[in-house]
Formats: C-alpha cells, structure tokens, sequence
C-alpha cells in the first residue's frame, strides 16, 4: 500500500509536466527562480536517489556522491535535454522500487548523515511515508507552476 501511494505522487509529478515543451520546463514562474526541470531534477537525486539507495541501501558510490556534492541538484544545464532529466527521474525510481520491495519495512536504515541532528528515521516504513510526503509537497508546487505557466490544472473538482 505504501508504494503504491508513493507511486501515485510520482505519477502526478510526471503527469503534471505532461506536454510542456523545453521552454516552458526551462521557465522560472516563482520569484525563488527553480524550474519545473530542476524540481524533477532535485526528486530523482535529492529524493529518490539519496533516500533509498544512500540512506536505505548504503550504497557507496552515493553515499561518496552526497559527501562531495553541492546543491546543485535543481540546476539543469542548457545543454542537457528534459527527456535526458525525466529519464533520471524514472530511473531512480524504479532502482528505489528494488530496493522497496526488496528491503522489510521495518529495516534500519544503512547509512545516516550527520547533517540532519537529532533527527533520525527509524525504518524504510518510516523513509517511505517522508519520500511520499516530500514528493507531494512537490507535486502541488509543480500544480502551481503549471497553472502559472499555461492555467492547466492536475485535479479539479466541479462543483
């Protein structure tokens, strides 16, 4: 059940940019300056990558990545193409879905940064609710930014 309510809110970040061309993914429409790419950009490496095969798996190479990596992750160079970015996107999530339903919900977590504090999560039940909500949270930002961009909107209730 919590992958596939996980599942849902990535759906919605895919489904929300659906049909907007390299311009408008490109275009900050909030005075922050972050672009519809550079949030897709942001969940596959900050989110999916970082919790679940950082954090969860303790994958090394991530984990050096994380150590040596700026904040970087919402910045998409001209030259690299949105498809090049959703692709990255679906990737991580379904090396996140592996390790998910490979890994017992109520598994520690591997590896743990120092950066957070006192903070700590104890389980992958626990990692997933906070990816799920994370991914929501930016799920109704892209919703924002779309309707800002071409007045599209992702779920509307008649009354």
């Amino acid at each position: 059940m919590l992958l596939s309510y996980l599942t849902a809110q990535r759906d919605h970040v895919l489904g929300i940019l659906e049909g907007l061309d390299e311009e408008a993914l490109r275009r900050p429409v909030l005075p922050s300056g972050w672009t519809c790419l550079g949030l897709v950009r942001h969940l596959a490496l900050d989110v999916e990558r970082f919790w679940f095969r950082a954090v969860v798996a303790g994958e090394q190479t991530v984990i050096d990545d994380v150590a040596k990596a700026s904040s970087d992750a919402w910045h998409v160079g001209p030259d690299v193409p949105a498809k090049t970015v959703f692709d990255l996107y679906r990737q991580e999530i379904g090396l996140a879905n592996a390790i998910i339903t490979a890994t017992p919900l109520d598994t520690p977590p591997a590896w743990w940064p120092e950066f957070f504090g006192d903070w700590r999560a104890q389980d992958l039940r626990h990692l997933i609710l906070h990816v799920m909500t994370e991914t929501a949270c930016h799920a109704g930002h892209l919703d924002a930014a779309r309707e800002l961009i071409d007045g599209r909107r992702w779920l509307v209730l008649d009354e």
